[in-house]
């Protein structure tokens, strides 16, 4: 996409964003901002929001702030209400919140371990699906993407949480690009590779993180994947390779 045709792309969209108080989610909302979305930044921490908020306010943009713990189904559900109620359709879904949980052998996670990170990482997503589907069909172009990992494949050893609820997230999206594919809906997921964040501070903590690109550097090629010129569906897109590839 050139540079010229990204300048406003998203300009008059509604974009929503989730764990946008950190990280690449933060880094997200701001670069869709930039691009001329109002932006629906959720997140649970408020001070992280209210940062965004004045960044979007400096560049010209505007955001609305939803402090929301996504493992709380029926305040999702509500969003989606409270979306319609103003604007009546949703242009973009970037699915970005996440946990790490437990690396471990997975005989020795604890269950409410195992629990907390499948319902961040897959039921809340299943749940943002739900909520935002009517949303998304009634924009001209819908466009949905789901921050995922290249975890999901390769299943390391001690890090079956983790990528099992990664993998569960890939099959998901893959299973509604097919139910929405006669419609003007696209659902595909992103891998951002290794990228300077807390959650990858945690996992690797011998990392040195200059090593990494940082958010801000991933965010473009993201924003990308709601752009209404996006004709992929079911697919991944592979910040490791620059490629997409099939799920």
């Amino acid at each position: 996409m050139a540079q010229a045709q990204l300048a406003q792309d998203l300009a008059g969209k509604v974009v929503l964003v989730t764990g946008a108080s950190r990280g690449i989610g933060y880094a997200t909302a701001r670069e869709a901002a930039k691009r001329g979305a109002h932006v629906v930044a959720v997140a649970r921490t408020v001070g992280g929001l209210e940062e965004l908020d004045d960044e979007i306010q400096d560049m010209g943009s505007s955001a609305t702030l939803v402090p929301l713990d996504l493992r709380d189904g029926d305040a999702i559900d509500r969003l989606g209400a409270a979306i319609f109620e103003r604007w009546g359709a949703l242009d973009g879904l970037i699915a970005n919140a996440g946990m790490l949980g437990t690396l471990s052998p997975l005989p020795h996670v604890a269950p409410e371990d195992f629990e907390k990170v499948m319902a961040v990482n897959v039921t809340a997503n299943f749940r943002l699906l739900r909520s935002t589907d009517l949303l998304l069909r009634q924009a001209d172009a819908g466009r949905a993407v789901f921050v995922s990992s290249s975890s999901a494949r390769s299943a390391r050893p001690y890090w079956g949480l983790y990528a099992a609820s990664k993998a569960a997230v890939d099959a998901m999206v893959k299973s509604y690009a097919g139910e929405v594919e006669a419609t003007s809906v696209r659902a595909n997921v992103f891998y951002p590779g290794a990228v300077r964040t807390a959650m990858r501070a945690k996992a690797m903590p011998g990392e040195d993180p200059e090593t990494l690109p940082a958010p801000s550097e991933i965010a473009p090629k993201l924003v990308d994947m709601i752009s209404p010129s996006l004709k992929e569906n079911g697919r991944l897109f592979d910040m490791r390779t620059g490629a997409f590839e099939d799920l």
